[in-house]
């Protein structure tokens, strides 16, 4: 008997043995295995915390413009100390109240989950930390396999090892998945109330963080009942939690909401056309790939001022007929910067994108002879220097071809016209004969200082604008002259910041002297001519139609050929352009369409101008100013008492007196073929004996 009961005490103590030697060895093997699973995490490193985010572009006194978003989803990133502490309180409570005590997991929760689920016999209770929901979010996958849940459980472990939990919650709170397509608490509370997550009060925060528990179910824009029994639950676990008490909690509950169901607080979808160019930059300036641009986060600081953007478009509807098929192209800039600061690519960007301010070529008519009269300033011409305004015929190319420019309604001077009067009443005659007299190539050579890179053949009838430009190129050339001859290149661009807001990018300017200041100057006195009837002649200047709604110092030049309208210009602050015409190139024959131009161009520059107090043109150092008679450009006297104040570069200024009889000034003055035409035949006999 003995014997047996020694017998089994030995088998007992051996399987004991075996029992512990086997338990050591699992226990060494969960050692290993966890302390595998650390070294396997702690090896890969930290996982990236962003997920895909809504690109946002911005104007430049901060207002939201437009957006890209992935896949038609909100999403965005904002800092952990730019949310409200009564959501991050909410949030904490109602999903995770351990989650400052525990490592990613919640052994007690998830125990106490499993209790829970048998007693149901079905899933009833979830035990997810916030790490665990946030390791799910970087996967953007929710299917319920083994291979799921333990590659979210390595996720897990790796954010808890390489992330603090700030991080962790920061990543967690901008990820999390509210209803309707947004993502992220400043996403949802721009959604669902119209302000910045910074701004929420404790029961707009409570109605929030009860959305992810099941957004279709949850949201006040679905369910407001629900809603709002979602959102008791959140504060009285917030009571429970220590974070409020039981009266704060009531309050919350008791406070009526108001519900905006709107993307985003801002101005969404301004400026297409010039968002356009934006993301265009982004690609060749930034060299960023389109999957970048779209979930990368980014916040793109643009240099488009929205109140210019506003009164552009305003005067481009109050101006063109609803029912007219006319297109336009509009650019406005700073002259200091180059910084764009309105466009317009079209009447309706969503019947047609194509952009007419930038990827439209037109003939700019004689919105291009700035440049040549430029051109001529520096090989020794001045306002003053005569040339005879008649009908003419020219040889070029080795006398094999003939040219034979005509001014508008073919009315000619029949005598010699200064520079100035040239400019000011668009003399086609004056201009080619300029042309011919620069060196072959110069006026080209000239465009391309401005910035022009289009295509310019150069005959004698470039120098009236028939090789086509674009708006932008005309636009950034005068304002170039604007700023004494300093090229800056368009900017669009201001800076780029990333989703952690860091900057990745910011508009470096560059500027480049590429004219004389003295003679850039005045050209830009020479282009006031345009309003300023003193130098009618043989017909009215060519601003005579809108001078009289100008009430600044303005310098410009208009331009036409059959199909194209142009008008560019600018004050001392801005530089602004407009082409108006057909897409397919039909004749502008509509008498006001004609018009439709100079008068955007003119309520445009008049309203952006209310605020600032005007302001004349800056002389340079090297120039004077002299009172010439604007017929003959020489010094006044009794016998041409009229004058004008005009700009030399010094030592060109005329020191010559006028000796012809002067006429008397006649406002408005019509040519002198219309004055013969509305002569009696008698009056024409007598006036010709």
């Amino acid at each position: 008997m003995e014997l047996i009961t020694n017998d089994r005490l030995k088998i007992v103590l051996k399987i004991m043995r075996a029992c512990l030697f086997i338990t050591l060895i699992g226990c060494a093997l969960v050692a290993v295995g966890i302390l595998g699973v650390i070294t396997y995490a702690k090896t890969q490193g930290a996982p990236p915390l962003a997920v895909p985010l809504s690109t946002l572009f911005y104007a430049e006194d901060g207002t939201l413009i437009g957006e890209e978003r992935h896949q038609g989803e909100t999403r965005y990133w904002v800092s952990l100390d730019d949310v409200s502490e009564a959501v991050i309180d909410a949030t904490i409570s109602i999903e995770d109240r351990n989650f400052f005590d525990h490592h990613g997991f919640d052994y007690k929760r998830i125990g106490g989950a499993i209790i829970a689920d048998i007693k149901a016999m079905a899933k009833v209770q979830g035990a997810s930390t916030i790490t665990q929901q946030y390791a799910r979010n970087l996967f953007l996958e929710h299917e319920k396999t083994w291979n799921r849940k333990l590659t979210e459980a390595l996720y897990t472990i790796r954010l808890e090892l390489n992330y603090s939990k700030k991080e962790i919650l920061e990543g967690y709170l901008n990820t999390i998945y509210y209803g309707h397509g947004v993502y992220g608490v400043e996403a949802a509370s721009n959604y669902y109330f119209g302000k910045s997550a910074s701004e929420l009060s404790l029961a707009e925060a409570s109605m929030l963080a009860g959305i992810p528990k099941g957004p279709t179910h949850y949201s006040p824009l679905a369910n407001e009942e629900k809603a709002k029994q979602r959102q008791n639950v959140v504060l009285h676990s917030m009571v429970e939690n220590g974070v409020i008490s039981k009266k704060t909690a009531d309050q919350a509950h008791a406070e009526k909401l108001a519900f905006t169901g709107t993307r985003i607080a801002g101005r969404e979808d301004i400026a297409p056309y010039f968002q356009d160019i934006v993301k265009k930059e982004l690609h060749s300036k930034l060299k960023l790939d389109q999957q970048t641009i779209e979930t990368g986060g980014l916040r793109i600081y643009t240099t488009l001022d929205p109140d210019l953007q506003t009164i552009a478009e305003k005067n481009a509807t109050n101006f063109i007929e609803e029912e007219s098929k006319i297109q336009l192209g509009f650019v406005a800039m700073d002259p200091e910067n180059g910084e764009v600061k309105a466009l317009i690519g079209g009447r309706d960007y969503k019947e047609s994108p194509f952009n007419r301010a930038t990827q439209a070529i037109r003939q700019p008519g004689s919105t291009f002879k700035p440049i040549l009269y430029y051109a001529a300033l520096e090989k020794g011409y001045t306002p003053s220097t005569p040339i005879r305004s008649e009908l003419t015929t020219f040889s070029y190319d080795d006398n094999r071809s003939t040219y034979t420019p005509r001014n508008y309604k073919n009315y000619y001077a029949n005598d010699s016209i200064t520079l100035a009067q040239a400019i000011a009443l668009s003399d086609n005659v004056y201009a080619v004969k300029t042309h011919l007299f620069l060196d072959d190539g110069e006026l080209v050579d000239t465009a391309r200082r401005l910035g022009i890179k289009s295509k310019l053949k150069d005959v004698p009838s470039l120098a009236l604008g028939t090789s086509g430009v674009s708006v932008m190129e005309i636009v950034n050339a005068y304002a170039t002259l604007d700023n004494k001859g300093m090229l800056h290149q368009p900017v669009f661009i201001e800076r780029v910041e990333n989703y952690k807001g860091e900057v990745i990018y910011e508009n470096t300017p560059e500027p480049k002297q590429v004219l004389d200041e003295d003679l850039a100057f005045v050209t830009t006195q020479l282009m006031t001519g345009m309003f300023d009837e003193k130098l009618n002649d043989y017909t009215s200047v060519t601003g005579s139609t809108i001078s009289d709604k100008l009430t600044r110092f303005y310098a410009g030049k208009s331009g036409s050929t059959d199909t194209d309208s142009w008008m560019v210009g600018y004050s001392p602050q801005l530089v602004a352009g407009i082409w108006t015409g057909y897409d397919n190139n039909e004749p502008i024959t509509v008498v006001a369409e004609k018009q439709v131009a100079k008068n955007i161009w003119a309520g445009f520059m008049e309203e952006a101008h209310e605020d600032i107090p005007p302001t004349p043109f800056k002389p340079t150092e090297g120039v004077v100013g002299v009172y010439v008679n604007p017929e003959t450009g020489l010094l006044p006297t009794k016998d041409c008492p009229i004058s004008r104040l005009t700009y030399y570069k010094q030592g060109t200024e005329p020191t010559e007196y006028c000796s012809k009889q002067a006429e008397d000034e006649i406002e408005d003055s019509p040519s002198k073929e219309e004055e013969k035409q509305k002569k009696g035949f008698f009056k024409r006999i007598f006036d010709w004996f």
